[in-house]
């Protein structure tokens, strides 16, 4: 209860009711009323009863006793005088000196008596005006402001649980026109997924937005350098809006969405039913249409829908030409194997980034692999669970066994000639991965031997019946691929064999006999 006793202090040393109303923070009728007690009792100002007023009030008016009594708030805050104007003096608010002497123990006093007692022992204090700087007006289209807010809970039909429901809301400074849409979630997905729909409601994209320190918009708040989630970041690109976010606990910087949410709890949500989630959707951006947009705003004094249709949405940005496809962030370290986890499959990236996390950008049909900014692996999505391999992203030496795979032998031998291409494709025609060291091995020997010599070995290992790689490999160190060619073996029977495939050619080549590796028939 209020302190008549401090009222009829005032009153005594002169001030009017208008004066008490305002520095004790009462109506001016309750000051005059216990005014009144005093000059019925023929006292006037500047005059004051013996013990004082609150021995007064306890003789005369007793039924006031509870709330009239003069309470020991002067006794408490008067040996802490100093002390609190040194923290007045120093910038401190009433407020925040209150709070700190009950958090030290030194005071029970409430904030309301301590403010009283402030106004009346430092009124030089108490008569500091409240500086509002006003932001200046903003040109149509250059700003946008968001934020999600609480609605309340909804009991879901379906389910049959109670479900929080929160509101998107973006709104337009210099029309306050807004848009505004329930979610039941607040991930990434979900807070891309509402701009984008924003975006269409008002035909255009604002060139910049103020969104709150989120973590699906800012990382790390920072009044010079913020990082920006990189999903959201990517939004910016497409749309081409560039992303403002508001201070930390800062909440004027935003005020426009800030007021909003109250606005849109109040006068849409309670009170009303939905059946699901699309139904609260559509409801919710009609009623941003034709009750937020055609009220009079109490600032502006005209119809947000009205002024955003005749000026503001021909300055906003047009819609881009491709729709947005959503993406989704994350972080990954490559491992040993060259290999990344993400989305329960694996990935190979290349082997020098090896102990290094990655961002991994995921869309419905690729996996994007960055360093910091720049693209180092691209993949085709596979199912959970698969690989997604590319060889060239190990080191040659140990991807080589895994690279030259039968068929990659056969069409390098052919490039080495008729014959090579015949001996390999004879090796690898029985049990073609046993054997596929052999293959590798006698593609190998044009390294040392040269195309030519080799061709010429093969040749005379395919008329021995014996194209095996120990084979050409004697035949070349002995020099006998430099002797007269085999009788028979041209050119142009190779040629003529090959086109008939494998077997014909070793059958030919053999006189009949089985291919090499297989056993003859008994």
């Amino acid at each position: 209860m209020r302190d008549i006793a401090e009222i009829l202090d005032h009153w005594q040393h002169g001030r009017s009711i208008q004066a008490i109303s305002a520095s004790l923070g009462l109506d001016r009728k309750t000051v005059r009323k216990y005014v009144g007690l005093a000059e019925q009792a023929g006292f006037s100002p500047g005059q004051r009863p013996l013990g004082g007023w609150g021995a007064w009030l306890d003789h005369r008016h007793p039924e006031l006793n509870a709330r009239g009594r003069r309470r020991p708030s002067v006794e408490q805050l008067d040996p802490l005088r100093h002390e609190i104007h040194g923290a007045l003096d120093g910038g401190v608010t009433p407020t925040t000196a209150w709070r700190r002497l009950r958090q030290a123990g030194r005071t029970a006093v409430s904030l309301a008596t301590f403010r009283r007692y402030v106004a009346r022992t430092f009124p030089a204090v108490g008569a500091r005006p409240h500086i509002v700087v006003r932001r200046p007006e903003l040109p149509p289209g250059d700003e946008a402001q968001v934020d999600y807010g609480l609605l309340g809970m909804w009991l879901d039909p379906l389910s049959g649980a109670k479900r929080a429901v929160n509101a998107f809301a973006l709104v337009l400074p210099m029309s306050r026109h807004q848009y505004a849409c329930p979610v039941l979630h607040m991930d990434q997905q979900t807070w891309n997924d509402c701009h984008g729909a924003a975006f269409r409601f008002f035909g255009g994209v604002p060139r910049r937005i103020v969104p709150d320190n989120l973590k699906t918009g800012v990382l790390k708040p920072d009044l010079y350098d913020p990082a920006f989630n990189r999903a959201y970041e990517e939004l910016a690109h497409h749309y081409g809006f560039l992303i403002d976010p508001a201070r930390v606990r800062k909440p004027t910087d935003k005020a426009a969405v800030e007021r909003q949410i109250p606005f849109i709890r109040g006068d849409f949500w309670r009170g009303r039913t939905f059946s699901n989630l699309a139904e609260m959707t559509v409801a919710l951006e009609q009623w941003c249409t034709e009750v937020a947009g055609m009220r009079i705003h109490g600032s502006t004094k005209e119809r947000p829908l009205e002024v955003f249709h005749a000026i503001e949405q021909s300055a906003l940005l047009p819609l881009p030409a491709t729709p947005w496809e959503p993406a989704i962030w994350a972080q990954a370290k490559v491992a040993r194997d060259c290999s990344i986890q993400v989305a329960g499959s694996w990935y190979t990236v290349p082997y020098r980034y090896v102990g290094q996390h990655l961002a991994i950008r995921l869309t419905s049909q690729l996996v994007q692999c960055y360093r910091h900014y720049t693209l180092v692996k691209t993949h085709l999505r596979v199912p959970k669970g698969r690989r997604g391999v590319d060889w060239d992203d190990y080191p040659p030496e140990k991807a080589a066994f895994f690279q030259r795979t039968p068929d990659w032998c056969r069409a390098q031998a052919r490039r080495l000639g008729l014959a090579v291409g015949a001996a390999v494709t004879a090796i690898l025609e029985v049990h073609a991965l046993y054997r596929l060291r052999q293959a590798q091995g006698v593609i190998h020997l044009a390294d040392r031997y040269g195309a030519e010599r080799l061709g010429a070995a093969c040749t005379r290992a395919l008329a021995f019946g014996d194209p095996s790689y120990r084979t050409i490999k004697t035949i070349l160190e002995r020099g006998l691929d430099q002797q007269a060619e085999n009788e028979g073996l041209t050119q142009g029977r190779l040629a003529d064999a090959f086109l008939r495939g494998p077997e014909e050619l070793v059958a030919s080549l053999n006189g009949g006999r089985p291919p090499f590796g297989a056993e003859a028939p008994s």
